[in-house]
């Protein structure tokens, strides 16, 4: 049976469109509209505060996850004005054990276990192993080495550095008694401006000069899993971590750069997954990976930024899913090769 959309057969049980280059991909093209849509898409809008912020989703998890954190595991406000050994390695400590739950919790259910086949999983292909391209010969290891050692680190100072401005009146601080508006509204603030930043810092990777020194080690992954997500060059961690730069100018409650860094730091781990959505009991019980960024690690010059945000539709970088749109990068990435 032919799905109208994309002249692809349909997956047995209703699991959605196959097809030659997938193993299973949702239906193409991709349209979502964005919060920017002119006119106004309410039902866009309905749809990113329905999905993000109203359901149970990764975002909300993490949001969660911050309160918590900062109710009963984040140091006082005055034993983080010396930098001191003890506080410090509690903050990486946190990290750590947090990405080796969550990334190696999903790794686990997807690829140890296998508990949901190949189901809603985009590519065919397993993880590599005795391929030299990657770091001790497998990709498994090469992504979390990068992840736990470089992703963690840097993550960690950031935050490290944060809480000690805050904490010595460097960094401007807020309330929920200050303004109780405000304080709610940070958190999709922080979304809206961490998809700002990671679009044009992503831009920014990929000139070549950055590309080859730093980004083309988390393009090794082109098959990715939830250890791809922040599988990074220690460089392209410095870059891609400063959107916490927004909380020195921008007044925060430390629960806000929890969410923030929990955002950026376990975020892409669901993402990588190489999986559409968590099934339990042949339900979709929680959206995992997206297809637009699985798009940009096939092709690489196309969608750099985020679905629902519209920079790469702005900018001319959007992928659809189509061939149509693969000829188009693939003919821009010849025309970027071509010597000027």
């Amino acid at each position: 049976m032919a799905n109208s959309k994309t002249n692809a057969p349909v997956a047995d049980g209703g699991d959605g469109p196959v097809s030659r280059d997938w193993n299973w991909h949702p239906d193409l093209p991709l349209v979502r509209p964005t919060l920017f849509d002119w006119p106004p898409s309410f039902g866009a809008i309905f749809q990113w505060l329905f999905l993000r912020w109203l359901g149970f989703t990764p975002n909300v998890i993490w949001l969660a996850l911050a309160f918590a954190l900062w109710a009963w595991f984040l140091p006082e406000s005055s034993a983080m004005k010396q930098f001191e050994f003890g506080w410090m390695a509690q903050i990486y400590a946190k990290n750590f054990v947090l990405l080796c739950l969550v990334a190696g919790g999903l790794h686990i259910y997807f690829y140890g276990a296998r508990k949901q086949g190949t189901r809603r999983k985009f590519e065919r292909r397993d993880m590599a192993r005795n391929n030299r391209m990657f770091t001790f010969s497998d990709q498994v290891k090469d992504n979390m080495f990068w992840s736990l050692v470089s992703g963690v680190g840097f993550w960690s100072a950031y935050e490290i550095i944060y809480f000690w401005a805050l904490a010595n009146g460097y960094a401007p601080g807020l309330t929920f008694a200050d303004n109780p508006v405000w304080f709610i509204l940070m958190f999709p603030i922080v979304m809206l401006w961490s998809s700002l930043h990671f679009y044009w810092v992503h831009r920014l990777l990929h000139w070549p000069p950055l590309y080859r020194t730093a980004h083309r080690l988390h393009h090794r992954n082109i098959n990715i899993g939830p250890w791809s997500g922040i599988s990074m060059h220690p460089v392209e961690h410095l870059i891609y971590f400063t959107n916490i730069a927004i909380h020195f100018v921008v007044a925060s409650h430390p629960v806000h750069v929890l969410f923030h860094m929990l955002f950026q730091g376990l975020g892409p781990a669901p993402s990588h997954s190489g999986f559409e959505t968590l099934l339990i009991r042949d339900k979709s019980r929680l959206s995992l990976g997206d297809f637009f960024h699985q798009l940009h690690h096939r092709y690489f010059e196309c969608n750099y930024g985020t679905s629902d945000m519209p920079w790469d539709r702005w900018f001319g970088s959007f992928h659809d899913g189509t061939a149509e749109a693969t000829m188009h990068v693939r003919k821009r990435i010849t025309e970027m090769e071509e010597p000027a």
